[in-house]
């Protein structure tokens, strides 16, 4: 029976080992942390979101190219026979996107690793991988330090994002086939007046961001360091690389509908009290107006409604990468073949966040770490099964 190790234990790695042990190969995994899946688990304090149901094309298309073949042979379907597979309810959300009935990740995360450890795979954790050497891989354990040989390695490291669970990007660096790390599906910082101090941690409901060619209709946070939140990430991308954030904050009314209403208001009552009562606008909404001085100075209708459906969010930088969902960056595609097998490696494949690609959430982020540890999992069986000599 071959052996395989497969470095890191998040969702990348845990579907390489998966398929794998399946395919009858005796597995390790090992993990720098105490126990496998914490971003996982983290992720899933909010509600798990696993992939999201929509047409197959438009799904494949929110991944870069490099990604997309990896994805169709793993996609969003595939995703929800996995999860019930593991018998795991799931239900399908207003917006399309698709959670486990439990909303939690540790019910599917404990099937998961019942179903590991009965296939056999070993896990060994507080393991720290430290690099190869002459064709073992080295590890610091809470024994001292180990050397490992073995007939194929995943490596599935994760980005540089969330580093108290695990991920810090340090395998990254002095290579010069990785692309530098950036914040990905991230808040950004905010200069806030103390004015806004009261909705910090409010939720914002019922608008549409934009940034670029992006929109969100996401629920969003103001925060004491920004904005955050689904919706924020959803446009992050976009923000992050020079456009401008825009919220539509009536994204259910047209403009004509607006400048009707707003035409009509009694201009005895204030700004505020019209923008509460009239229109609906909620205090975090209306703080947000009067913050960015929206409507000061202003007495005209379509004014009123074009701005109202179009206010800017003065965002400056990025919060800091290791408060991001997930980053951009990382290891190079054309670093590795089609299989996800490092070219200066043979027998060694990656799979998951440390691959230079960059997904949105709403389901799209693990379907395609998922989509990689499969990937790079059954690459790895047809490694070992290979003829002698080949």
């Amino acid at each position: 029976m071959a052996e395989a190790w497969v470095i890191g234990g998040g969702p990348a790695g845990l579907m390489a080992a998966e398929v794998l042990s399946t395919a009858g190969h005796g597995v390790t995994v090992a993990d720098r942390k105490p126990s496998v899946g914490r971003k996982f688990l983290m992720a899933g304090k909010s509600g798990l979101n696993l992939t999201k149901a929509e047409a197959r094309d438009t799904f494949l298309m929110q991944f870069p190219e490099p990604m997309r073949p990896i994805v169709a042979d793993f996609d969003m379907d595939a995703v929800q026979s996995w999860a019930q597979g593991l018998g795991q309810p799931l239900f399908t959300g207003s917006t399309g996107r698709v959670f486990p009935t439990a909303m939690k990740a540790s019910p599917l995360l404990r099937a998961w690793m019942t179903r590991l450890t009965a296939q056999g795979v070993v896990f060994r954790t507080g393991w720290h991988w430290a690099g190869f050497d002459n064709g073992e891989a080295r590890f610091e354990t809470p024994d001292g330090t180990r050397m490992i040989g073995a007939d194929t390695f995943v490596l599935a490291l994760g980005g540089a994002s969330w580093r108290r669970l695990g991920s810090d990007g340090q395998w990254a660096r002095d290579r010069d086939d990785v692309a530098a790390f950036r914040p990905a599906n991230c808040g950004f910082a905010v200069p806030w007046s103390p004015y806004m101090t009261p909705h910090f941690g409010t939720p914002v409901k019922a608008t549409m961001l934009s940034a670029g060619h992006l929109h969100s209709r996401g629920e969003w946070v103001l925060s004491r360091h920004g904005v955050e939140g689904g919706g924020i990430y959803e446009v992050s991308a976009a923000v992050r690389d020079g456009a401008q954030l825009t919220v539509d904050l009536l994204p259910d009314q047209s403009v004509a509908e607006l400048v009707k209403r707003i035409a009509g208001r009694n201009r005895k009552k204030t700004v505020t009290a019209f923008l509460t009562k009239g229109l609906g606008l909620s205090p975090a909404k209306v703080a947000l107006v009067n913050e960015v001085r929206l409507l000061q100075g202003v007495d005209d209708a379509a004014v009123w409604a074009a701005r109202l459906k179009s206010v800017p969010l003065p965002c400056s930088d990025p919060l800091p990468l290791d408060q991001a969902i997930s980053t951009a960056g990382g290891l190079r595609f054309d670093a590795v073949t089609e299989d996800l097998m490092l070219k200066s490696r043979p027998g060694v494949f990656v799979a998951g966040e440390m691959l230079d690609w960059e997904a949105i959430t709403g389901g799209y982020l693990l379907t395609g770490c998922l989509a990689t540890g499969r990937k790079a999992g059954t690459a790895a069986v047809r490694f070992m099964n290979r003829p002698v000599g080949a």
